[in-house]
């Protein structure tokens, strides 16, 4: 069992990241599995919120920065709200596109939101958000590294 150590316990060296995030938006492919579906095919409802972090860990990717290397330092992200609107019904096997978008960064929180398309048509399927704390390794809300702000800010 691994345990997370205490935050006066972590040492915390030097990593290697970015001065700050340059790019705020990012699209993965997502083609839905069969154990992700109900009786009908149809995606189940709860999968969404697992391909929004599979974005949002792919948008970090591509901006320089791994959820593991963040955890190293000792920045941890919780999902404090989550919203998601079903629009149409994404089905097994399908071809899909799930753009994630960083909207807004504040001291301690990151917000995003989501836009799942079918691939074939462009056709939009789902909208979604979510807000995440920045907290320690305890869970204490911490200061956001300045970092994860974009150039712009």
């Amino acid at each position: 069992m691994r345990v997370k150590p205490r935050t006066d316990e972590i040492q915390m060296k030097p990593m290697d990241f970015p001065d700050c995030t340059k790019i705020p938006s990012h699209t993965i492919e997502v083609v839905p599995r069969y154990a992700e579906t109900d009786q009908s095919g149809v995606i189940h409802h709860t999968v969404y919120p697992v391909w929004f972090e599979m974005a949002r860990t792919e948008l970090l990717r591509v901006n320089g920065l791994a959820y593991s290397d963040l955890e190293k330092a000792g920045v941890y992200f919780v999902v404090a709200e989550l919203t998601c609107k079903y629009k149409r019904p994404a089905f097994y096997d399908e071809a899909l596109e799930l753009t994630a978008t960083c909207t807004k960064i504040t001291s301690a929180r990151v917000e995003h939101t989501y836009v799942l398309k079918r691939k074939s048509t462009g056709v939009i399927l789902v909208e979604g958000t979510t807000i995440l704390a920045c907290v320690d390794a305890d869970g204490k809300v911490r200061r956001m590294p300045e970092f994860m702000y974009p150039a712009e800010q």
